[in-house]
């Protein structure tokens, strides 16, 4: 049966959520959008600390997120995340004399695969035989299918081993496109994730890895634009509410839920009714679930999937990402943004403009952030002892540094950023359907065939407005979303982000 004016409840305000919400309601939905937090756009937002705006996480995306870039224009935010006319990255390592080596890989406009090879040729911290045995792989990727299950199992160094590549290869190059965008060490990643990242972002078009960098925070850029753009759209969007079940409702139930037109579902609330006609549960023809999957293991109907399905997202683990803030009181470097190597920094940006610090790299103070994905390690350590370990280590990278005055220190944790994205992985996400009609999963953590990320977040609200509309709900107008984004050689992309068809297919980076 499809429903006209359906009633659906849009559990979580992440990108994923955010993404379903304004499918949904473009599609003629009554949507409501509920979120925990006191504020829409989940793990990419924004806090204020001591005047400064702060982002909890650098996150970054590529030319090639189609369904992310989509997102943003249909936020009106394209503008400011603007994307590199080329894929450029400085990389950084600790030198002798106590200057510091430094290496520039910059694409050209040949196509790809071509258009990275002369920037792999000169890379200087690999040797001349490791830059040839580059092409081992790379050429090997190029028939590695990251759907195969028996993939899947693989771990990514053991593959890169077994194809030429030392540990010092691994490390100084591989690791540089794979530990951020995968959120585990390198060695570690699921070959099948990492093959996606490989294909799609070096081995597709010549510009599907420019890197886009926002220059707004994030919670301007995504929570603050999608709380303006559901209101424009009439979606009732409520903060700090907490769901504490998703109940079926039984069509000889007799409750004031099922007399409102034979509703599905009944969301219950962690709070009593307010005074906007917000009681303590809802009535819905259809749920979307799109939180962490920790979160949704509980409120999963216990007859939604086979047995054992829910019991066994636990296995998915999860992955942190730390990130060491440090103000100077002058401009230590000009970059935007650089990489490292043979340091414990990983990548490091300027965010002193973003912040509303208001000074450049021409005077006044500048704020660098170090992103450390994988960072294990660093979760539960003190701020004071990453302190001792990361100062010096920018110094080693920027000799301005070693005289200037550290006037901040601070430290942001994402203790769960990311599902742990190693092998066996794959079987363990679930699909947007369930058994239930007009129950659907969401969040980057499901199966998109992508990676845990920006990108993987919005695929999966778009799969799961699909999923809905395909199998619930009346066909409403096609959803269209901004500029269309150019979608990476040899994938399977879009028509366009937002348009019904549109299938869960490209990467994103967080940082």
């Amino acid at each position: 049966m499809r429903l006209q004016d359906p009633r659906v409840v849009v559990i979580g305000g992440g990108l994923a959520g955010i993404t379903a919400a304004i499918a949904l309601a473009e599609s003629g939905a009554q949507v409501t959008l509920l979120e925990a937090r006191p504020r829409l756009g989940g793990a990419t937002c924004s806090f204020s600390r001591d005047g400064l705006t702060v982002d909890t996480g650098q996150h970054i995306f590529l030319g090639c997120c189609s369904a992310y870039r989509g997102l943003l224009g249909k936020l009106g935010m394209t503008a400011h995340a603007p994307l590199q006319d080329r894929f450029d990255v400085t990389v950084l390592a600790p030198g002798s004399a106590g200057q510091p080596r430094q290496a520039r890989l910059r694409r050209t406009a040949l196509p790809g695969p071509l258009h990275m090879l002369s920037a792999l040729g000169r890379y200087p911290f690999l040797t001349k035989a490791e830059r040839a045995r580059v092409a081992l792989p790379a050429l090997a990727m190029r028939r590695v299918d990251p759907a195969d299950p028996e993939v899947d199992a693989q771990r990514f160094g053991d593959w890169l081993a077994a194809r030429g590549q030392s540990e010092r290869a691994r490390r100084a190059l591989w690791d540089l496109f794979t530990v951020s965008a995968l959120n585990i060490a390198g060695d570690d990643a699921s070959l099948a994730l990492a093959a996606t990242v490989v294909k799609t972002g070096l081995l597709g078009k010549n510009n599907a890895a420019d890197i886009g960098v926002p220059a707004l925070p994030l919670g301007e850029l995504h929570g603050d634009a999608g709380a303006a753009l559901l209101t424009r759209l009439g979606t009732r969007v409520a903060l700090s509410t907490k769901v504490t079940a998703i109940e079926t409702i039984g069509p000889g139930e007799d409750s004031d839920a099922r007399e409102e037109s034979g509703a599905r579902f009944r969301v219950r609330l962690a709070r009593p009714a307010d005074e906007e006609g917000l009681g303590a549960e809802i009535a819905a023809d259809a749920v979307v679930l799109a939180v962490p999957h920790e979160k949704a293991a509980p409120l999963v109907p216990a007859d939604a999937l086979p047995p054992g399905t829910v019991a066994a997202w636990s296995g998915l683990g999860a992955s942190p990402i730390v990130n060491v803030h440090v103000i100077y009181d002058r401009p230590v470097t000009s970059l935007k943004f650089a990489a490292a190597i043979d340091s414990p920094v990983q990548w490091v940006f300027d965010r002193t403009s973003i912040s509303g610090l208001g000074a450049g790299p021409s005077g006044g103070p500048q704020y660098l952030a170090i992103s450390l994905s994988a960072a294990d390690e660093y979760a539960e350590v003190p701020a004071a002892r990453l302190r001792e370990q990361f100062v010096p280590a920018l110094a080693e990278l920027f000799p301005a540094a070693r005289d200037a005055r550290v006037t901040e220190f601070f430290v942001t944790r994402e203790r769960r950023a990311t599902f742990r994205q190693g092998p066996g992985t794959g079987a363990l996400r679930p699909k947007a359907g369930t058994r239930l009609p007009g129950l659907v999963l969401a969040g980057a953590w499901t199966d998109t065939g992508w990676p845990d990320t920006m990108e993987g977040a919005v695929r999966s609200g778009l799969s799961a407005a699909i999923e809905l509309r395909q199998t619930l709900l009346a066909a409403g107008p096609a959803v269209v979303a901004g500029p269309a984004a150019e979608p990476a050689q040899g994938t399977a992309e879009p028509a366009g982000p937002f348009e019904p068809n549109a299938s869960a297919s490209t990467i994103g980076v967080r940082q």
